[in-house]
């Protein structure tokens, strides 16, 4: 039994830590963070457990009792972190409905995502993510849930009840929400996932993410007089 509470995984394959004392936990808290560290400096093959061992200050027989393997570790650290960094990050959906010009609400929401999806921190696990995912698919999965759930899902809401009211017409908000998507938020992405080190420039994301915008409604906009507010 306590084998296979210490193999113990979620829905997508990443290791469920089990509750503990204040103490306990506030060591497997500095092991995960140093790992993450280690991690994502050195990627997985690289990063060593001795280096691990002295980030966190804790003994390598206390590391391997809370995680057992490096793998383990790996997606304890790396899956906990990406849950984390997401959290609190959902577009406002409320503000596209809600919007009297959805033209620049649109503008500003997906700008505002693809600022912070370009931070150094989400792009450097973005990075670490698509270069282990031959080795951790279930990484690849929960990222996926992660960021549909976070970001897409809200924006499906909002471009079904824009369609309700008439603004839009969107027979498939899903579709509809990742095309926005990939034409304002994943063109400037894609540069800076493979392009590390990439400066960000406000006025040529504004201009992208605008231009995206302008393609959109160009597709989905309902004509001018139909709204049913």
């Amino acid at each position: 039994m306590e084998a296979e509470t210490a193999n113990a995984t979620d829905a997508y394959g990443i290791p469920v830590i089990p509750a503990s004392s204040d103490a306990v936990r506030r060591k497997r808290r500095a092991i995960v963070d140093a790992a993450a560290a280690e991690f994502l400096a050195e990627g997985y093959a690289a990063a060593s457990m001795d280096a691990i061992t002295s980030r966190s200050g804790v003994s390598k027989a206390t590391l391997y009792k809370h995680f057992g393997t490096k793998e383990r570790l790996f997606l304890a650290a790396i899956g906990g972190i990406l849950r984390e960094t997401c959290a609190g990050l959902e577009p406002d959906g409320s503000a596209l409905v809600e919007a009297a010009d959805l033209r620049a609400a649109l503008v500003a929401v997906t700008g505002d995502w693809a600022t912070v999806l370009l931070r150094p921190d989400i792009m450097a696990l973005r990075r670490l993510v698509i270069g282990e995912i031959g080795r951790f698919p279930q990484l690849g999965r929960l990222w996926y849930r992660v960021t549909y759930d976070m970001f897409n899902g809200p924006l499906v809401e909002a471009l079904a009840e824009l369609g309700r009211r008439g603004r839009l017409h969107v027979a498939d908000p899903e579709l509809a929400v990742r095309q926005l998507v990939a034409a304002t938020v994943g063109v400037p992405q894609l540069v800076h996932t493979f392009a590390p080190g990439t400066e960000t420039d406000p006025a040529e994301l504004t201009r992208v993410v605008t231009s995206g915008v302008d393609l959109f409604l160009a597709r989905y906009a309902a004509p001018q007089g139909t709204s049913t507010g």
